[in-house]
């Protein structure tokens, strides 16, 4: 996953927070060739396409100034939606309990990716309980992606 300058995404927070949004946080995909910029944002009571739409076009504003990001690519901005991606520390504190999907950049115990229930954080690390009943220490600075899988069940 390609890195942002903090500086670049210390303005998109700032930009966002303005708006009246929370910055959850970006990522880059590739999608058939296509490189994807896409930045999360959320508030209270939800995200509607039309308040996606406006923080695109202040973000597009943005980097047209500022040039943050080379070669071609698209801008998308969403809502984190049922299976939100975790990017910082503090959002992983407010999903103990929760079962979560995390991918490490590189392999642990043979693995990159490993689901289960978020115990709890410390000092940088994230522990899971795994499905098969182990306790699994992972580090933060490790973590490649990681997301809430959504409990869909009715």
């Amino acid at each position: 996953m390609r890195k942002m300058s903090p500086t670049i995404e210390g303005k998109l927070t700032v930009l966002v927070t303005t708006l009246g949004y929370e910055f959850v946080g970006y990522e880059f995909a590739q999608v058939n060739r296509r490189a994807i910029f896409r930045i999360y944002i959320d508030r209270p009571g939800g995200i509607s396409h039309q308040d996606c739409s406006m923080v695109s076009h202040q973000v597009s504003a943005m980097f047209d100034v500022e040039d943050p990001i080379e070669g071609q690519y698209s801008l998308e901005v969403s809502s984190p939606g049922l299976n939100r991606p975790l990017f910082r520390l503090a959002q992983y504190e407010k999903q103990l309990g929760q079962r979560i999907r995390v991918r490490l950049q590189v392999p642990l115990m043979l693995r990159k990716n490993f689901a289960g229930i978020l115990q709890r954080v410390e000092n940088e690390q994230i522990y899971l309980l795994l499905e098969e009943g182990n306790e699994v220490m992972l580090p933060f600075s490790e973590i490649e992606k990681a997301n809430v899988i959504a409990d869909v069940s009715l």
